[in-house]
């Protein structure tokens, strides 16, 4: 295996950029969601996994950010660029199934999370610091929908791992350690729930809706107290901090 990708997203639910290396510490990434945008109006944290509302943040880059009276003419709701989380800070999460049943401008029921379950505090990640994806269980989703291709990027991956095995590896990972590199390793902890937005338009990138059905038709694995939910890809802990690049190896070493 080899680390194929090596992606960051500056600003949560905003688009990322592909880089030849990074850091990595307990936080993840160096430069990966550093910043995120509040709702004035709700004080909950903006994202895409709320299409209703927030799919537009899909459309600017996370690099070279506007500012505040920008951004709230684009999202067409006052928000303002934060670099640290309000206390107890919240996120609105869609029911997937509703979004492809009922479209992407339709109410539908939501769940409220907390920022950063599996995270250190003062971040901007939903669980993890970590998200990764292999590159067979990409080929496998692409098989199996009617395009004969989906592109990792719609699952907003930060390292996407180069496999030869076919299927859904990344399932057997969790509980077990990967090292990237000769220093860095990372824990894998759970299965990563898929919600409404591989479906949406990233950038020039349309919409495609079988992204999240191809899943949630082949791919539902117990997640946490969740039970069997569509899942691709996996999110990770670092347990030993260090700096990887794009072709490092990769090996289970426990």
């Amino acid at each position: 295996m080899h680390l194929a990708t090596l992606r960051r997203y500056p600003v949560k639910s905003m688009l990322g950029e592909e880089v030849a290396q990074a850091e990595m510490t307990e936080r993840g990434l160096a430069g990966d969601r550093v910043r995120a945008v509040l709702d004035v109006a709700t004080g909950k944290i903006a994202s895409a996994k709320n299409p209703r509302l927030w799919r537009g943040l899909l459309a600017i880059e996370g690099v070279g950010v506007p500012g505040d009276e920008e951004l709230s003419r684009l999202l067409g709701r006052e928000v303002r660029l934060i670099d640290v989380p309000p206390d107890g800070a919240e996120f609105e999460r869609s029911v997937p199934e509703r979004v492809l049943a009922e479209g992407i401008e339709a109410e539908v029921p939501y769940t409220v999370g907390r920022l950063g379950g599996a995270a250190p505090e003062g971040t901007f990640f939903d669980f993890a610091p970590l998200h990764l994806v292999s590159t067979s269980a990409i080929a496998r989703v692409g098989a199996l929908s009617p395009r004969g291709t989906v592109e990792a990027l719609r699952y907003r991956p930060n390292l996407v791992i180069g496999t030869v095995e076919e299927g859904f590896l990344e399932n057997d990972w969790v509980g077990r350690r990967l090292r990237i590199g000769d220093v860095a390793e990372i824990e894998v902890i759970v299965p990563s729930p898929r919600c409404a937005i591989p479906t949406l338009a990233h950038g020039e990138l349309g919409r495609d809706t079988d992204a999240l059905r191809t899943v949630a038709r082949h791919n539902r694995v117990p997640v946490l107290d969740m039970g069997p939910q569509p899942c691709l890809g996996v999110y990770a802990r670092v347990t030993r901090p260090g700096r990887i690049a794009q072709g490092d190896p990769v090996r289970l070493v426990a």
